[in-house]
């Protein structure tokens, strides 16, 4: 019913930055919460930002707080995800989800294939 696909992921150094999209389609997007989870190997995945569905409110890990900011544009059916800062702990592949608010992967139906991040040091 939803279709999600990321990009954006890449290559950085400590202290650079990353821009992430994830565009949607078959969907009505303001009907979703969006959210970015990641992945690192051998680590479950975690919650990292959602932004809830027309008013945009929005929730941080606390391990990205200040330097992570979620946006979403409706118009465009896009989720973003601004990354300043990074540190080598950001590198995982990184996944966007649509469904209900919440900060578990259970709370969230649809989601895309992920993109890589890796940060150097």
């Amino acid at each position: 019913q939803v279709q999600l696909v990321e990009s954006g992921g890449g290559l950085a150094q400590a202290g650079g930055s990353l821009s992430l999209s994830c565009a949607a389609s078959g969907g009505t997007f303001s009907s979703y919460s969006m959210a970015w989870f990641r992945q690192a190997p051998g680590k479950e995945r975690e919650f990292v930002a959602n932004i809830t569905r027309i008013l945009g409110s929005t929730y941080y890990a606390d391990s990205v707080k200040d330097r992570f900011t979620i946006s979403r544009n409706n118009a465009k059916n896009t989720v973003y995800l601004q990354m300043n800062s990074l540190k080598p702990e950001d590198t995982a592949v990184y996944y966007c989800a649509a469904g209900a608010f919440g900060r578990r992967p259970l709370d969230y139906n649809y989601w895309g294939q992920g993109t890589q991040v890796t940060v150097s040091s």
